[in-house]
């Protein structure tokens, strides 16, 4: 079976590179791609903009596509999968009035409140004025957040006043995220554990993916300015049985059965950022409507099923038929980013050591890399996920940190405390 793939980071790499394991699948065309994920058995590179909805499904039609896959977010609040089931092609993914769950904060958190899903108290603004004066109201700690996308950038998690200001200063006055930033959500400061839930979904029923858990601060310790991701996790911990319990119960169950409602049912990927109280209490701290970035690198290194059967169900309606399988062992990932991500990225500057990272036993997944005279080079902010696999969390980030240090470029950082609340339950176990 012939497979698109939309996307170029790590997560559509892993994508990639979990579907060619499939006995089903015989080529898997990438839309762009990069030169990383072209590595991988069965797949080539087509040179298609993923914002090009016509090029990509007359590509479909013409190539006898089996299914397409999405993974970024962007082509799904622009409304790929609508156009492409207009054309009667099979596509994973939900429909543009569905993606707005990730598309506008706005939007997820009124759907919250509509639907009794427990998430922080907020209010939205697109007058710097009232912004301001409502911060005022409510003091500090609190959360900023850009009502668009913003390639998981545009919150600020305020510790003072001050930072609160500029951050509404920045968005509302100075437009730092453009469009995206032209209402912005502020909300209350959730003490916790933050958690990702990833459930695959058919329009009815769900299948939980296994847990994980993201690390968004730039620095070490939970410090600094909010990335895309900087690591991941699984599983986490800190989900316990009973807690999944409630998050199914809760929280996800009633996303669905509310999105069934709302007259715009979800089909692909739903993925949950929670914040996990001292009381086991979870309450969403976003939505997004595909599979995160860096949660998928560390995921699938776990997914003992063939991911084309699962996918394959999500658009059949038929998830209720088939399970999912994981490895006992942990997973974890390590970022390596360059230039001063977030806020400026690294381009051209000659990556070595990928090979010795994989030759420890580690999966190098390429985020933003590009070729030239067969070494690879950096081509953005997030340029490589190390991940390793281990018989423990412990393990797991150890092989994970060996692997990250084996590769050298230009201005590279990472953080070496990647997974550093589940070791320290393990250690407190032992």
């Amino acid at each position: 079976m012939h497979i698109l793939l939309i996307g170029n980071g790590g997560r559509e790499h892993a994508i990639a590179w979990k579907l060619a394991q499939s006995t089903q699948v015989t080529k898997i065309s990438v839309a762009p791609g990069s030169a990383g994920i072209a590595a991988e058995s069965k797949v080539e590179r087509i040179d298609i903009a993923i914002s090009d909805h016509a090029a990509l499904s007359d590509y479909a039609v013409e190539h006898l596509v089996h299914l397409t896959v999405v993974g970024p977010e962007v082509p799904l609040v622009a409304g790929i999968v609508d156009h492409f089931e207009a054309a009667n092609l099979r596509i994973i993914g939900p429909r543009a009035a569905a993606a707005q769950l990730e598309g506008s904060k706005a939007y997820a958190k009124e759907f919250m409140q509509r639907h009794s899903i427990p998430t922080a108290s907020h209010a939205s603004f697109s007058d710097i004025s009232d912004a301001h004066a409502y911060l005022d109201e409510k003091g500090a700690p609190i959360v900023i957040k850009a009502d668009g996308l913003a390639a998981g950038k545009g919150v600020v998690v305020a510790q003072t006043l001050d930072e609160a200001h500029a951050a509404v200063d920045a968005m509302l006055g100075e437009q730092t995220f453009g469009n995206a930033g032209s209402t912005v959500v502020i909300e209350e400061f959730l003490v916790g554990e933050e958690a990702s839930f990833i459930a695959l979904v058919d329009g009815q029923h769900c299948l939980p993916f296994a847990t994980s858990q993201d690390h968004k601060a730039r620095d070490e310790g939970d410090h600094g300015p909010n990335t895309g991701g900087m690591g991941a996790y699984s599983p986490a911990p800190v989900v316990t049985d009973a807690i999944q319990k409630h998050i199914l119960a809760d929280v996800v169950e009633p996303t669905v059965a509310g999105l069934i409602k709302d007259g715009t049912p979800f089909k692909g990927f739903l993925y949950v950022g929670l914040m996990i109280g001292d009381s086991g209490e979870a309450r969403v701290v976003e939505y997004n409507v595909r599979l995160g970035d860096p949660e998928t690198q560390p995921l699938l290194m776990r997914l003992d099923s063939d991911l084309l059967t699962l996918l394959d169900a999500a658009v059949e309606g038929t998830l209720d038929q088939v399970q999912a399988s994981w490895q006992s062992q942990c997973s974890l990932g390590v970022v390596l980013a360059g230039g001063d991500y977030p806020a400026s990225s690294s381009k051209g500057e000659k990556i070595d050591g990928i090979e010795d990272a994989e030759a420890l036993g580690c999966k190098v997944f390429h985020a933003g890399t590009d070729l030239n005279n067969n070494q690879f080079e950096t081509n953005g902010g997030r340029v490589l996920c190390v991940s390793a696999l281990g018989e423990n969390i412990k393990e797991a980030k150890a092989l994970a940190d060996k692997g990250a240090a084996a590769i050298k470029f230009s201005n590279m950082h990472y953080r070496r405390d990647i997974g550093y609340r589940a070791v320290a339950r393990l250690s407190a176990k032992t």
